[in-house]
């Protein structure tokens, strides 16, 4: 019998042809998600007791449903951040999990970049006018020459640096763990949080998901920015206290935002963000290219049949195995 495989990811086949052909080919079963959307809780349910490894996407897999498995020895994360896994539950159950770190930082990181031009440019609004028969003509305001703030300094925010670099802004960031040969190289400089808020006419989080950093930017911190600042964030929904941004951005505290993560996800439709005009959402695409996925798609698989060959995955949050 086939050790089977489940695919939180969509699209895997169409997007990660590399990636499935190895796990065929090595006697996997692959069982992917039809969805365009996470798996549900009943789904996950459905197969995880004859699973073996998962190449997991945005699904939740929390103790509960972690304790059913009975097979499962991987999770393979389908990208980054790995709030969505209980790993204490995965180090009890002796399940290991490894992460795609740096193989998708360059989508992330053009996003955020994309997202503060289509601010700046207005891009959106011009878009929906023209369409609309509407020849709405209004000032942009021009990157060069801003002062961007970048909250956290890991491999996401160094990417999107570099990225930056090319429009002659001054680069600011704000890190626990701060990594001075990087902010050398990228000629970033090192900030206090209360400086960099404050001076920075770019505020763009690229902090991870963690307890201590969960509604992180409050109304406390959107006061602390400049009327005239936007405010970016390609890395996670709870990293921000959503009413707080809806009331900066309605009472003119900030001039604008671009997200591409919520809170819930996916983002409910009364969500009072969407009725904003100085806000860009998108539906937490940004680490979506088809390079992205092909190499992401390709290292969860590796990893996967690395493990049941008795070799340790390319980047292990869980204790390595071997």
């Amino acid at each position: 019998m086939k050790k089977k495989v489940l695919v939180g990811a969509t699209n895997f086949s169409q997007n990660c042809a590399k990636g499935r052909k190895l796990l065929e080919d090595n006697g996997f079963e692959v069982i992917e998600n039809p969805h365009q959307r996470p798996l549900t809780r009943e789904e996950q349910l459905e197969y995880i007791s004859e699973i073996c490894g998962i190449s997991s996407g945005n699904e939740v897999w929390d103790r509960e449903i972690l304790s059913k498995a009975k097979n499962l020895k991987i999770i393979s994360r389908f990208g980054v951040g790995y709030d969505n896994i209980d790993v204490e539950a995965c180090k009890e159950f002796g399940i290991t999990v490894s992460i795609a770190r740096g193989l998708n930082g360059a989508a992330v990181a053009n996003m955020a970049v994309g997202l503060i031009l289509a601010l700046y440019k207005r891009i959106p609004m011009f878009d929906r006018t023209t369409r609309e028969g509407k020849w709405v003509r209004m000032m942009g305001t021009d990157l060069d020459g801003k002062r961007v703030g970048l909250l956290g300094f890991g491999d996401i925010a160094q990417k999107t640096a570099k990225r930056l670099s090319g429009f002659e802004v001054e680069l600011l960031a704000y890190d626990i763990n701060w990594n001075e040969e990087k902010a050398r190289e990228l000629n970033v400089r090192r900030a206090e949080l209360e400086e960099l808020l404050t001076t920075c006419d770019v505020v763009s989080c690229h902090l991870p998901n963690l307890p201590e950093t969960r509604g992180f930017m409050n109304m406390e911190k959107f006061k602390k920015m400049k009327p005239s600042s936007i405010f970016i964030n390609t890395s996670r929904g709870p990293l921000v206290n959503e009413e707080d941004l809806y009331q900066a951005l309605k009472n003119g505290v900030i001039a604008g935002a671009a997200v591409d993560v919520y809170n819930v996800e996916p983002v409910p439709t009364d969500n009072p963000l969407l009725t904003l005009e100085n806000i860009i959402c998108t539906p937490h695409t940004a680490a979506e290219s088809y390079e992205a996925f092909e190499r992401v798609g390709l290292n969860t698989a590796t990893d996967i049949v690395n493990y049941f060959n008795g070799k340790n995955p390319y980047y292990a949050i869980t204790p390595k195995p071997f």
